[in-house]
């Protein structure tokens, strides 16, 4: 009895492991911060072919003292475990935005659309109940449209929670 009551408990423990390192199917939420002003995204991610790949897209919005834009970003990201709960990831991806510029002293009536390519590195913890939390690293160049978005390298950082289901 003493076996069969270990060897239960073993195989939950594998199981519960294994369930650690695959990517949840959905998960939603929040990804806060950038490198210039404050941005917040609403993060959508969907679990792709094998379990360890995702697509993750966001819908972000950026403000600072003289501008505001918004940006949607679309990334193929590959998974891989570290240890435990923890998970890293690398990505690659693209997207478009527009700015509108505000400053006070220069009547500036450049606003328009960007087209920007990105990558993306972070580190991930998934907890035992359906939440996720990371933070990540995000370069990205953009390619074409507005001046000053079309040869512009940036650096986002955030930080980001969501739901899994």
């Amino acid at each position: 009895m003493k076996k069969l009551f270990f060897l239960g408990l073993l195989s939950i423990g594998f199981a519960l492991t294994a369930n650690a390192q695959e990517v949840s199917e959905n998960a939603l939420g929040l990804r806060l911060g950038d490198s210039d002003g404050f941005g917040a995204e609403i993060s959508y991610q969907r679990a792709i072919g094998t379990n360890s790949n995702r697509l993750e897209f966001d819908l972000g919005w950026r403000d600072s003292n003289y501008w505001d834009a918004f940006k949607l970003t679309g990334l193929y990201q590959w998974v891989m475990p570290i240890e435990g709960r923890f998970n890293w990831y690398v990505g690659a991806g693209g997207g478009i935005g527009s700015v509108d510029f505000d400053h006070p002293e220069i009547d500036n009536d450049d606003d328009g659309a960007f087209i920007f390519a990105s990558g993306d590195i972070g580190i991930e913890y998934n907890f035992n109940i359906p939440l996720l939390i990371s933070l990540d690293f995000r370069p990205e160049v953009g390619l074409v449209g507005y001046n000053g978005f079309d040869d512009d390298f940036d650096f986002d950082i955030a930080l980001g929670i969501r739901y899994q289901f």
